[in-house]
């Protein structure tokens, strides 16, 4: 009988040990990078669902491959229009009304402003907008490597290039 069985301790189970452990970095590289909570969560679960089903739960490499595949998938789906306006939209009802001592010039300003900057973001090859919304998100330069696959060495470099061709994309996004 199913009764009868002992039940298993909740941390024996390597995939869910790896989900505790994981889970709140994974959400927060993907909300870094589309900016609204509940479709980073969205896209956390894609990607656990997602290595659930192609690796061992207990490779040497998971925390690496769902670090880079949640920044993947966060930047996929922003260069979807349809999600984009949705998000944008979502974003803006979520952000706090603004304080009576803020000018709401400038918290419009701010709001397009980190729109242009997920745009621009969307348009990066997916190496550099990777190599940003990891960094961003609070990984050190090891685990950024780790996550994408290169030298620790390389990560000053990379996102030093990321960083001038998002700086090239905003401006050529501005209008003059």
């Amino acid at each position: 009988m199913a009764g009868d069985e002992p039940r298993r301790a909740p941390d024996s189970d390597p995939f869910e040990r790896l989900f505790v452990a994981e889970y709140g970095r994974v959400v927060a590289i993907a909300q870094r990078v589309v900016a609204d909570r509940a479709e980073a969560e969205d896209v956390a679960q894609e990607v656990f669902l997602d290595f659930h089903h192609r690796h061992p739960p207990d490779a040497p490499y998971a925390p690496g491959w769902l670090h880079r595949a949640a920044a993947h998938t966060a930047l996929n789906r922003i260069r979807s229009r349809k999600r984009r306006q949705r998000r944008e939209l979502a974003s803006a009802a979520l952000d706090p009304a603004p304080r009576s001592s803020e000018d709401p010039h400038d918290v419009l300003q701010t709001l397009e402003d980190r729109r242009h900057l997920r745009e621009a973001l969307g348009r990066l090859p997916t190496k550099s907008a990777s190599v940003l919304a990891l960094r961003y998100s609070g990984l050190s330069y090891v685990e950024v490597a780790q996550a994408l696959g290169v030298g620790t060495g390389q990560i000053g470099t990379l996102l030093r290039r990321a960083e001038a061709a998002l700086r090239k994309e905003m401006h050529h996004a501005t209008p003059v």
